[in-house]
């Protein structure tokens, strides 16, 4: 294809693109010429800029099967692909239970989710982050250490400075690092104990984490706190952070987490139990040595609404 001279594909990325549509697309429908006049953008993308006006044809918004001759001025207004907004700044209220000039510890709400991603592009922790503390653009992951998943609720730290966070890197691969969650689990649990299991992708379902012989190793602690008829109130202390681990490990045991839509069950008999919209899992305690005064330092965050409610709800005595 001989491109346009007003066209160069270093613009890709740009929001505004103007050009000249070539002779060699003479006879294509318009999201054809475009699919071959921007080949780095999916077909999907190109559809979304057609379907939301920001293409423009001679002046006038024609559809994606329009055919074009070659010789008419194209306007693309391009919205930056979500990627390109992985990492900016944004004002998000977070709730800082510590900060100093080495650590911040944030007590994460439910909803929030802790990276950027698939689906999750912006909005997130690392977003948050970048705007409160704008330094930490210098660091990798924003300083993120450790991740709580997007409907777990609870504390986590992050290193403001690149020390601190190889400090804490280190803390957590020595397994000295206190992680403490409360969960509601299925069924009533006879005891406490220990999960020691390795955890790695499902075989046949990549977006599950499985108790797999080919996992890494992975140890959860799990301690009685309080027994229904139908649920039992665990803490789980972990030695590894694997994802989803104490949630593959309880349901392991024949105790999955309430509200769990992954690994959990879909009906209970417990109406309480299943109309509750998310696993019942908040990290409650968190401690760690301080990078650098290398003071012992614990905090605790207070379970959120929903579930506290929940618990109040199941130690009233059902009729």
């Amino acid at each position: 294809m001989n491109e346009p001279d007003d066209y160069s594909p270093e613009d890709e990325g740009a929001l505004h693109h103007e050009l000249t549509i070539p002779a060699d697309c003479a006879g294509l429908r318009l999201d054809q010429a475009l699919a071959r006049l921007f080949p780095s953008h999916s077909r999907s993308r190109l559809q979304g800029w057609l379907k939301a006006g920001r293409v423009n044809l001679d002046g006038a918004q024609p559809d994606a099967k329009f055919k074009v001759w070659g010789g008419e001025a194209l306007q693309v207004d391009a919205a930056p692909p979500p990627e390109a907004i992985a990492g900016a700044p944004e004002d998000i209220p977070l709730a800082v239970v510590h900060e100093d000039d080495a650590i911040l510890v944030i007590d994460k709400p439910v909803g929030l989710v802790v990276h950027p991603g698939s689906g999750n592009w912006s909005g997130t922790l690392l977003n948050a982050l970048l705007h409160h503390a704008p330094a930490l653009g210098s660091v990798p992951r924003a300083g993120i250490v450790h991740r709580l998943d997007k409907d777990t609720s609870g504390l986590l730290v992050v290193a403001k400075t690149l020390e601190a966070q190889t400090d804490l890197v280190r803390q957590l691969q020595a397994r000295t690092v206190g992680r403490h969650y409360l969960a509601l689990v299925h069924r009533v649990v006879s005891g406490s104990g220990t999960v020691e299991a390795p955890i790695g992708r499902h075989p046949t379902q990549r977006v599950r984490m499985a108790v797999v012989q080919s996992g890494r190793p992975a140890v959860t602690h799990y301690l009685v706190r309080e027994r229904f008829e139908r649920a039992t109130l665990v803490e789980c202390r972990l030695e590894t952070g694997r994802t989803h681990q104490i949630r593959v490990h309880m349901a392991n045991i024949g105790h999955p987490l309430v509200g769990d839509a992954t690994y959990g069950l879909r009906r209970s008999g417990d109406r309480l139990l299943d109309e509750f919209p998310r696993q019942a899992l908040h990290a409650f305690r968190l401690g760690l040595r301080h990078p650098v005064t290398h003071e012992e330092m614990s905090w605790e965050s207070a379970l959120p609404r929903d579930f506290e409610d929940l618990l109040a709800r199941l130690r009233v005595p059902q009729p």
